[in-house]
């Protein structure tokens, strides 16, 4: 049996220059519980890290709140000098806790987010560095401006946000080039549809972050279900396929901390539904 292999998804360029296999990897999980500390099976998480790239994946999703820290630390240790691989990650959030997210969009502390991930990344250039929210308490133009400052200064590629409506992305267009949005997006959570069909107008990566959900449709008789066994697939897998189908821009960022798990996500880039079984699970998902 072959292993699987990611660059079956097809492949997309970031920002226009950087090519990408599109179905990504999401790095939150190899972090301890409530996405705070060290993974329970830190040895687990480091094989998962070397997993990544030989099953074909090329493009690593992460951020400085992942741990907080640990991360991006995790993937230095398994992966520097990063050959072929894109390493992107994010700032501007505060990690008081486990699961607590406080958005901080001083331009002081994004550079300070920035000037700290390179250090632990052990890069000079941060090829793609994306705000995690923007920071309601704080002018957006503030935000946006030392982005575009630290573009200039060669200390970020590409830029890209996270958790943004259409105007928000117009709004920062207006002061650096997007070339990323990160918006939960799945199958069954469609509240972002209008941004990624933006994105797609603008060739803009749409990274869709939880993007496995397949809900009601994955239970027996559902519509996502009778698919994955028609395909003798799992629902997830369903899932992702349909995912990535509904967009050329789309790179799905599936994330996890076991082997077993990340082999059969990229198991999923192998999937092709028809243009029917693609229409039934749109439907059928809208309809609930």
């Amino acid at each position: 049996m072959s292993q699987p292999d990611a660059t079956l998804s097809g492949r997309f360029k970031i920002g226009g220059d950087i090519e990408v296999v599109r179905l990504g990897f999401g790095a939150m999980r190899v972090t301890g519980r409530g996405i705070w500390g060290q993974p329970e099976d830190r040895a687990e998480a480091i094989r998962v890290l070397k997993r990544v790239p030989e099953l074909g994946v090329n493009f690593i999703d992460t951020a400085d709140s992942y741990g907080p820290h640990v991360s991006e630390e995790l993937i230095a240790e398994a992966l520097h000098p990063y050959d072929g691989l894109l390493i992107a990650t994010k700032g501007g959030l505060l990690r008081p806790g486990p699961d607590v997210w406080n958005p901080d969009g001083r331009p002081e502390y994004l550079r300070q987010c920035v000037h700290d991930s390179l250090r632990r990344l052990k890069v000079e250039r941060i090829d793609l560095w994306q705000l995690h929210r923007i920071d309601p308490k704080v002018p957006r133009e503030d935000q946006f401006g030392v982005i575009a400052d630290m573009i200039k200064e060669g200390l970020i590629r590409h830029a890209g946000l996270s958790e943004v409506s259409v105007d928000e992305i117009e709004a920062a267009r207006k002061v650096f080039p997007v070339a990323t949005v990160q918006n939960r997006y799945n199958l069954v959570d469609r509240g972002s549809e209008d941004v990624l069909d933006h994105c797609e107008a603008q060739d803009i990566g749409f990274i869709p972050w939880f993007p496995l959900a397949a809900g009601d449709l994955a239970k027996p008789g559902g519509v996502a279900a009778a698919v994955a066994a028609d395909h003798g697939a799992s629902a997830s897998q369903i899932a992702l396929a349909w995912v990535l189908e509904r967009s050329p821009v789309m790179l799905p960022i599936p994330g996890t901390g076991k082997v077993k798990h990340l082999e059969e996500n990229v198991a999923g880039a192998a999937v092709e539904l028809t243009d029917e079984e693609f229409r039934r699970l749109d439907e059928a998902a809208q309809a609930l």
